[in-house]
């Protein structure tokens, strides 16, 4: 599927999007759309281990931007969020 593709199916089905593809975010971005959210891994080391637990560390922390639709940025250190729709 495409990129512009999942992310439709996504937001259709209420789901969020878990990458490291920086694509993802720069579309939602450009869309103006206020779903789905996405959770971006900027992780330096993409082992599954790594991924996994940093990942049950953030997700407590981001229901509620999640639910309302955000952008996470995530990397070994940080957790940054923005709101959707980008821009508003």
């Amino acid at each position: 599927m495409s990129d512009r593709a999942i992310l439709a199916r996504a937001r259709s089905e209420g789901r969020v999007i878990v990458t490291q593809d920086l694509d993802f975010s720069a579309l939602l971005a450009l869309s103006g759309e206020s779903a789905p959210s996405v959770i971006q891994l900027r992780l330096e080391r993409a082992w599954p281990d790594l991924v996994s637990r940093r990942r049950i560390d953030v997700m407590p922390s981001l229901r509620e931007e999640l639910e309302r639709g955000a952008i996470a940025s995530v990397d070994e250190h940080q957790l940054r969020i923005r709101i959707l729709p980008v821009g508003d």
